[in-house]
């Protein structure tokens, strides 16, 4: 039972930890006795035999030091004793830890501000079943490219394609007046075709959608309402499904309860209504494009190259079959999510480079302080070297030390991502879809943590690496010259970052 034995001999030497140091001092300064008494049994003098044992053993510090680095748990031993004593040096020098945390929580800050943006935008998938098999129709010609269709190209299409596993309809952007029950309001709404929320792998919460009976010129005045209108107008009842709402003076029956949250197409709607019955004018013109978009799912197994020469095809029939409707028509097939992010996507990225350069900036600035404070800490770390410390020893305390500074900048630079977040919503208030997605979630107070962690080794390195190959013994002898001497010369390799 290796796996257990290690485990109790881990929670051992932690949770003993004193005790097995005193038994380890006891246990080293016992064989140096028996050593020096030894030597003494040859015919050395008291001190002499005691300095020749302490010689031989190799010191008594430096062996305690060897056993602790074997024992199981050594790391977290090590670990946890490095950042008591980080924390205890940070807070003696409270004027340089607060210029380098507020540097890093600028830094760290701004970018989880804007990574935030783009996780919510461009990296969260879309709130649907099998999002990427999702896809939008588009009518198009050599001219120009459009981003509504004509609703009789729609239905051809929904007749003739193999490629999709269905496809559906809708109308954004529509206005719905209701009178009924309450107080008269004009509310946003779509008007879909029947199977649209089974298309994009919606369930609803109450009821269902429309059938195709109701999807048809005449047929039965029914709608879909929001959960916002369903908990406002209606308390949140579940017998809500066969009631009548009146809108544009009709009597409509609700025939089903949207998920909250839902926005087709990030768009905000309380009213979804059949798309059939529109105005039978624009509907049947096979040249009007009024709003109208189309999307599909895919078949398993079907490429988006695949639907689009078979969406290719059927237009360039039906180009044929209707000339004077549109000639030179042509369709594109695009991922639904690539055409919701459209241009943004650039912007975003952009945006985030920029501020990881200011990042970089900022380590490279607490790197520069951290030279100088090493330097003045050379006769310190002259003294532990001297005491049995290891110079990897002495970089995982410096490095242990960065890292805390940059978890703290980390912290603060969470409470200003709110902040961030809301500048960049302010910047892009029209052009900026998915804003319902962004936020502080898991993924990004993730990249936060993993930015502060890997922050922290960065800047960390170059006075870790410089105390591993400085003289701390020089240092030692030449008492505080040497510190000055590092000082100067660290001070003399400062490179100073200006931002255009």
């Amino acid at each position: 039972m290796p796996i257990i034995s290690r485990v109790t001999s881990f929670l051992r030497n932690i949770l003993g930890k004193r005790r097995n140091d005193r038994d380890l001092d006891a246990e080293v300064r016992g064989y140096a006795d028996m050593l020096a008494e030894e030597m003494m049994r040859q015919g050395m003098k008291s001190d002499e035999a005691r300095r020749s044992a302490r010689i031989e053993l190799g010191g008594i510090e430096q062996v305690k030091e060897n056993v602790r680095e074997v024992r199981a748990g050594a790391w977290f031993d090590s670990l946890f004793q490095d950042l008591r004593y980080g924390a205890r040096m940070l807070r003696k020098t409270p004027g340089f830890t607060a210029i380098a945390v507020l540097t890093l929580a600028l830094g760290i800050g701004a970018n989880t501000a804007i990574f935030s943006v783009v996780q919510g935008v461009l990296l969260a998938p879309l709130p649907y079943r099998e999002p990427d098999r999702l896809l939008m129709v588009l009518e198009s010609n050599q001219r120009f490219q459009r981003d509504a269709i004509s609703y009789p190209n729609f239905q051809d299409w929904q007749r003739s394609a193999r490629s999709f596993e269905q496809m559906s309809a809708l109308m954004i952007d529509q206005g719905f007046d209701l009178t009924g029950p309450g107080t008269p309001e004009h509310l946003d709404g779509d008007r879909i075709s029947s199977g649209f929320f089974n298309t994009l792998g919606v369930n609803l919460t109450l009821g269902r959608e429309f059938s195709p009976l109701e999807d048809r010129p005449g047929g039965p005045p029914v709608v879909v309402i929001s959960d916002h209108l369903w908990r406002n107008r209606f308390a949140g009842r579940p017998d809500v499904i066969g009631q009548s709402v009146i809108v544009d003076g009709v009597d409509y029956s609700i025939v089903g309860v949207a998920p909250p949250d839902f926005r087709p197409l990030s768009q905000h709607a309380d009213i979804y209504a059949p798309l059939a019955q529109y105005d039978l004018l624009i509907l049947n013109a096979r040249g009007s494009h009024d709003s109208m978009l189309s999307i599909a799912r895919l078949n398993s197994g079907v490429s988006i190259a695949q639907a689009q020469a078979e969406m290719s095809t059927i237009q360039d029939h039906l180009d044929q079959l209707y000339p004077d409707a549109d000639a030179g028509l042509g369709t594109d097939v695009e991922p639904l999510k690539q055409l919701l992010v459209g241009d943004v996507r650039g912007t975003l990225l952009l945006l985030l480079s920029a501020v990881g350069l200011v990042l970089m900036i900022a380590c490279a600035n607490v790197a520069n302080l951290l030279l100088a404070r090493s330097a003045a800490r050379m006769r310190e770390f002259a003294i532990r070297s001297a005491l049995g410390a290891r110079r990897e020893r002495i970089a995982q305390q410096l490095l242990t030390e960065g890292v805390l500074l940059s978890l703290a900048g980390g912290v603060l630079g969470l409470l200003l991502t709110k902040w961030g977040v809301n500048l960049v919503l302010a910047a892009m208030p029209q052009s900026l879809p998915r804003t319902e997605n962004i936020g502080v979630n898991s993924s990004v107070l993730l990249f936060a943590f993993g930015v502060s962690i890997v922050v922290g080794v960065l800047f960390s390195l170059a006075p870790a690496m410089k105390s591993s190959k400085d003289d701390l013994l020089a240092s030692l002898k030449e008492g505080g010259r040497g510190s000055t001497s590092a000082h100067h010369r660290a001070q003399g390799a400062l490179v100073i970052v200006r931002w255009p």
